[in-house]
């Protein structure tokens, strides 16, 4: 990469950080972006690997593959463990280089976010999240490997509590694995096994709230809690979780004994507010001024769900649309800077909806005033994010497995993968 252009920095490779890379092709910069992982992975669809609808090499794609035709840009694969804005530099682990030092003229953080267990981390070990494809496949193994042991166990307490799932969150991402669970439970699974009957798993979501999807409006919860309870999935809602350990979890005070506890409660953001030493929120993201910048530092933005930022009195959501939307801008507003124009304005995000699937041939969405629910709502919901599969060869595999699994019940990824437990030498031996 040739230095004497300007170097613009971006660190992570989901959806912000991509559109700003993307947004500063043919500009007059050099851009870096590095991202622990090489791939970027279409987050809205992690819930079908887990599921076993979709394999994971049909929701994402190699970073140096997508942007291969920016010859402005190149790609690394390490770890920004810190920032130094004084002297505009990020610090990167590069294999067993540490602490590698990067001098840049612009960055933009877009580091993303993780789970939140709320000031429970004992919780981690026993209830996996789901934001990354490791993730997505590992709990795809777990839900496989539940009824594989259920059907060979002769403890009527043992196999229903390796046939019990407990999704902790109703959100979009619970909401959307508990129902692609039920129907997988109730349909695909229906004449697999001999020694269990698949439609008797117990399928559990827990949440706080007053009802389901509360990002939605009532109308849309209500559809969804009707949709869900058709499914046979049993929802608990103003229920605190105060136990998850080996056995299951602790609701209130009823003991429940599952094998299977998925964490989809809560996020927190990367540690960029440390890294940086600014204000943050009472959630740890970064308080950014309304170019997307922080305080002091104009050639350092912050964007997506590493990024605090009110509009008309409410906080942005950690939503995809928003990372998008804010990584074009930032790259943008360096492009003006650059070439000596005039500031962009205030970014202000443009709210083109919510949309959440809730098992087979349903959906709800809310957009722009309307509101709907079931197939029509799916259908939107399927062309919207084939649409926005990074790559033609995602969307058109994608499209084909869909199709194919609406036609006849079955689904394609149900492979269950686990590392050897012994050295193949002695295996052989």
């Amino acid at each position: 990469m040739k230095r004497q252009a300007p170097l613009v920095v971006i660190v992570g490779g989901g959806f912000g950080g991509l559109a700003a890379a993307k947004a500063l092709k043919r500009s007059p910069v050099n851009v870096l972006l590095i991202d622990r992982s090489n791939h970027h992975v279409f987050q809205p669809l992690l819930y079908q690997v887990a599921t076993s609808v979709l394999a994971s090499g049909q929701i994402a794609s190699p970073i140096r593959s997508l942007l291969a035709g920016q010859m402005n840009t190149s790609v690394m694969l390490g770890n920004v463990t810190g920032v130094d804005a004084a002297s505009k530099q990020v610090v990167v682990d590069i294999n067993d280089k540490v602490k590698l030092k990067i001098s840049y003229d612009h960055l933009i953080l877009a580091t993303g976010a993780t789970h939140s267990y709320f000031g429970h981390d004992e919780f981690a070990p026993f209830a996996p999240g789901l934001k990354s494809l490791a993730d997505a496949e590992s709990l795809r193994n777990r839900i496989l490997e539940a009824f594989e042991k259920a059907e060979i166990e002769d403890d009527q307490g043992r196999r229903q509590a390796l046939m019990t799932f407990v999704m902790v969150g109703a959100g979009p991402t619970g909401v959307e694995i508990a129902s692609a669970l039920a129907v997988m439970a109730r349909s695909t699974f229906r004449q697999d096994f001999r020694r269990i009957n698949p439609a008797s798993a117990r399928i559990i979501l827990v949440d706080m709230g007053g009802r389901p999807l509360a990002a939605f409006s009532e109308k849309l919860s209500e559809a969804a809690m009707r949709r869900l309870t058709s499914l046979g999935v049993e929802v608990r809602l103003r229920s605190a979780v105060q136990v998850v350990d080996k056995e299951g979890v602790v609701i209130g005070s009823e003991r429940i004994w599952a094998k299977t506890v998925v964490w989809t409660a809560g996020v927190a953001p990367s540690p960029a507010g440390k890294w940086l030493g600014t204000a943050v929120d009472g959630s740890g993201r970064v308080q950014i001024q309304p170019d997307l910048t922080i305080a002091g530092s104009p050639d350092l933005f912050v964007i997506g769900d590493t990024a605090a930022l009110e509009q008309d009195g409410r906080p942005l959501p950690g939503v995809a649309q928003v990372a998008m939307q804010q990584g074009r801008y930032a790259a943008k507003s360096i492009i003006r800077r650059v070439t000596g124009q005039s500031p962009l304005p205030p970014f202000r995000y443009f709210d083109k909806g919510n949309l959440a699937v809730v098992g087979e041939n349903f959906a709800v969405l809310q957009s722009a005033g309307v509101e709907l629910s079931g197939f029509t709502a799916w259908l939107i919901w399927a062309l919207i994010h084939i649409q926005f599969l990074a790559e033609a060869s995602l969307r058109f595999s994608v499209f084909l497995q869909w199709m194919w699994t609406y036609v006849s019940g079955k689904r394609a990824a149900r492979l269950l993968i686990r590392q050897p437990t012994k050295d193949i030498s002695e295996l052989l031996s």
